[in-house]
């Protein structure tokens, strides 16, 4: 296993635990057409950019939700929503995320963000 994959995997196992299987060296590559997606967001997103030293998670949830609103991705919104309720912030801060990308990636974007959120947020079981 690669440095870096390593280090993805135990951030991944942080913020999505459910995600990540119990074996360290277990594969997460998925079966069929780009198969590979998954182990090339692990290792390079997870294990190089999440793992960076210059933003704490917190903060990189905040620009990850812009950035996902903005490219209206409601599928990886629903991972980054709870993603950034155990990163330590609030339904109300998230709620500002989606107030504030209005004013910048348009009101569809942000209508589409609100109904996911209101979806995935609802269904976490703590009720945040």
């Amino acid at each position: 296993m690669t440095d870096t994959r390593a280090e993805g995997i135990r951030v991944l196992r942080d913020i999505l635990p459910e995600m990540v299987p119990a074996d360290d060296t277990a594969e997460l590559k998925e079966q069929g057409f780009g198969g590979e997606l998954g182990e090339l967001s692990v290792e390079n997103v997870f294990g190089r950019l999440w793992a960076r030293p210059g933003l704490d998670r917190r903060s990189r949830s905040l620009v990850t939700l812009g950035i996902l609103i903005a490219l209206h991705a409601g599928e990886e919104l629903k991972f980054h929503f709870p993603i950034a309720l155990r990163n330590g912030l609030s339904r109300e801060e998230l709620e500002e995320v989606v107030y504030h990308a209005a004013g910048y990636a348009g009101f569809p974007a942000a209508a589409t963000a609100r109904l996911i959120a209101r979806q995935t947020l609802d269904a976490e079981p703590s009720g945040e």
